[in-house]
């Protein structure tokens, strides 16, 4: 009895006390009691806001570059023989209901950082409104590119628009890509429209010239992948036509100071090897990642500093163990080290004009005598769906040591150059060193959307992408802007979804049918169809319906029972 009086007179106490005795500051933590109130706090959440973009170096399968390269005609999976989860991506199948839970956790995260900031937004402290704004519209563009990343993936997801918990219904893509469009109209209105300088567009940071290029990305995918003419914006906001779409990819191309870098090569690393036979005769110079770059309209940087943000697509799209037998990496020069994933397909590499210089400035072909290998391991490490051609513009490069008599890199005489402008690193490990940018929009594609979209100056914008590789110019027409996309954008992570909206996914299944091959040093054919009960999106973790308590419902094609590896 004492006990039980003693808590009730603590509580009464306790009860009456002033809002003052409870209303403590936390001083260890930051929570939103007390974060973001300044500028500077915000930038802060700004920067996280940013980290998912990067990735999880140690789930490839969070990756939607990754993921669309392999599901697409140009790519076969590769790998070993144990690289179950890259094979299952490429043949439509899944390795475990919760394959793909690290992308839907990534995107997710960006999503909430987004929602937290906006939802904080008008008790901040602001420096000025030039700055004000530009936070803001960045989050804006965020949410919307993480919304996108999942609408593309999965199909119908929940639209959650606070950080407040909720178990939301999957949204009607009608809804989805309303606020997606808005969310973009907000960044354009928002961030400044200062013409691109030195810095612009290669510091990771989006701005209203890549927000009006991912509207467009976002208005052909939505129009074309469900046959609608526009995107009705939420509540009054009406609807967002092509003809608005036009406007803001004309103007991307008249005001954002983007332009085509003169020299296509020049974009991929491989061009900064000074030496590498390839380069000597083509007189390659890579612009490098110090922002000189104006074809750059916005890119994904990765960090050494955190083994997960680095640039894991890099490393498994590299040549497989080429140092097996005795092998030197010299003899692959400039190539490095990496698993073998998403060899090239060979109707690409067949089918793709000769007197294109993208071709061989894109494919890697380990047999073509001008790339100067003087031998290739075939079937390292037991190296699967081997085609002997392989990307250029994401993978592994090496340069000689700078120390001649330094012994590095496993004693081969080498050094990574993954990349020699990154020399703080101060490691030769080959699985730590990639951190190559990812361009998530090139100035080209604005070219080639404004084309395809109709603008009054598309024969002009598909004639600046052909004559900057020397190639005559065609009349726009769809067969014409589609080839020229696949041979200009070659693995970049948009082919896939671009053969999605042009309902083109068949040829997933033409163009990869009795490919040959090469299995663990011995001739094969493969065959990767595309599975059209899936329409094209990966499966919803099923951890995730679980926790939903049935309100998210499972695609169609990814029962239990359905697409397993």
């Amino acid at each position: 009895m004492k006990k039980i009086f003693l808590l009730i007179s603590m509580i009464a106490v306790l009860g009456s006390c002033s809002d003052s005795f409870l209303d403590t500051q936390n001083l260890t933590k930051k929570d939103s009691g007390i974060f973001p109130v300044s500028t500077s706090d915000a930038e802060e959440v700004l920067t996280a806001m940013y980290r998912p973009i990067m990735g999880n170096a140690n789930m490839p399968q969070s990756s939607s570059f990754l993921t669309a390269e392999l599901m697409s005609d140009d790519r076969l999976a590769g790998g070993g023989t144990d690289d179950h989860d890259m094979q299952a991506i490429a043949s439509f199948t899944k390795t475990s209901e919760n394959m793909y839970a690290s992308f839907w956790d990534l995107r997710w995260e960006g999503i909430y950082r987004a929602n937290f900031l906006l939802q904080q937004e008008n008790r901040i402290n602001w420096d000025n409104d030039g700055v004000h704004n530009r936070i803001i519209g960045e989050t804006y563009f965020l949410r919307a590119y993480y919304y996108f990343e999942l609408a593309r993936a999965f199909g119908n997801v929940p639209l959650v628009l606070t950080p407040d918990p909720q178990n939301n219904p999957q949204a009607t893509p009608e809804v989805m890509y309303g606020q997606i469009a808005a969310d973009l109209l907000q960044a354009i209105n928002l961030l400044p429209a200062d013409k691109w300088k030195t810095g612009v567009g290669s510091d990771g940071h989006a701005t209203k010239w890549a927000g009006e290029a991912m509207l467009a990305r976002v208005f052909l995918f939505y129009t074309g992948y469900y046959n609608q003419s526009a995107i009705k914006l939420p509540g009054d906001g009406g609807e967002l036509t092509k003809d608005k779409v036009i406007g803001y990819i004309d103007d991307c191309v008249a005001q954002s100071g983007h332009s085509l870098l003169p020299e296509f090569r020049n974009l991929w690393p491989y061009s900064a090897v000074p030496d590498y036979t390839y380069n000597v005769s083509n007189h390659l110079s890579w612009i490098g990642e110090d922002g000189n770059n104006p074809e750059a309209v916005m890119v994904i940087k990765h960090s050494g500093a955190e083994w997960e943000a680095r640039n894991n697509e890099a490393l498994f799209f590299s040549l497989r163990y080429q140092d097996e037998g005795g092998n030197k990496w010299m003899d692959c020069y400039p190539y490095g080290e990496g698993w073998g994933v998403g060899p090239v397909n060979c109707e690409l590499y067949e089918n793709w004009p000769k007197n294109d210089p993208r071709r061989t400035g894109s494919i890697l072909n380990v047999d073509d005598p001008n790339e100067g290998f003087k031998n290739y391991v075939d079937g390292a490490q037991n190296q699967v769906q081997d085609t002997h051609l392989w990307n250029k513009k994401y993978t592994a490069i090496s340069t000689k040591a700078d120390d001649a008599t330094t012994e590095n890199y496993l004693g081969k005489g080498i050094e990574p150059l993954y990349w020699h402008l990154y020399p703080s690193l101060n490691t030769l490990d080959y699985q730590s060193n990639n951190l190559q940018d990812f361009y998530l929009i090139r100035f080209s594609d604005v070219l080639l959307m404004g084309a395809e979209l109709g603008s009054g100056h598309a024969q002009e914008y598909l004639d600046r992408v052909r004559k900057r590789v020397g190639l005559a110019s065609v009349p726009v027409t769809a067969e014409n802007i589609q080839n020229e996309r696949r041979w200009e954008l070659a693995f970049e992570g948009i082919r896939y979804y671009d053969l999605l909206r042009w309902h083109k996914e068949d040829l997933i299944t033409t163009h990869r049918h009795n490919v040959k091959v090469r299995n663990q040093k011995k001739d094969a054919t493969l065959s990767l169809p595309f599975r059209k009960e899936t329409h094209g999106f990966l499966p919803i973790p099923d951890e995730e319906i679980q926790k939903s308590q049935g309100v998210l419902i499972q695609n169609e094609g990814w029962k239990s029972d359905e697409g397993n590896f």
